[in-house]
């Protein structure tokens, strides 16, 4: 993700067609869904993180495939989006800066902006935490097309899980 130039206005707008759709489909159109999306966040980075295994110093087992990996990471962006727009922060463009971190110290960091945010939730430390996200995706080598074509196929599996059931 060299020049971050991904279309953040269209993801932001697919992402508010698909919390509206989720939101009548569960009829919470009046809900603030804040601490669910953030805890899924955390969550969902969790799952990230042990797709990785850059933590698991105690095993031999390879990291998941890389598509896999991608999935994740995508998953978070629709937390991300999703959570900008529960607090009205979008933004069109985005630089995130180069990292020199290492992947588990990279998790690390950003655990800890995403609490920072947590506990201050202002504009400023949203656009924070969404860099350091961005960081952490130039780190495990996605470029800004692995990320667009996987949010734009992951958020037609997301309309489909919600018609079935999930």
């Amino acid at each position: 993700m060299g020049g971050i130039t991904l279309k953040w206005d269209k993801l932001f707008s697919m992402q508010k067609k698909l919390d509206s759709y989720i939101k009548n489909n569960h009829q919470l159109t009046s809900a603030n869904l804040f601490e669910e999306k953030f805890l899924a966040l955390l969550v969902e980075l969790g799952e990230l993180a042990n797709e990785t295994r850059c933590f698991k110093f105690w095993s031999t087992k390879t990291k998941s495939e890389r598509s896999v990996i991608l999935e994740e990471y995508v998953d978070n962006i629709h937390f991300l989006l999703s959570i900008g727009l529960e607090k009205s922060y979008t933004f069109s463009e985005i630089e995130p800066s180069i990292t020199y971190l290492k992947e588990t110290q990279a998790f690390n960091h950003l655990y800890h902006v995403c609490l920072t945010f947590y506990q201050a939730p202002s504009e400023e430390n949203y656009v924070a935490m969404f860099k350091e996200y961005l960081r952490l995706g130039k780190l495990l080598g996605f470029s800004e097309e692995d990320v667009m074509q996987a949010y734009h196929e992951k958020n037609e599996v997301n309309y489909e899980r919600q018609q079935t059931g999930y």
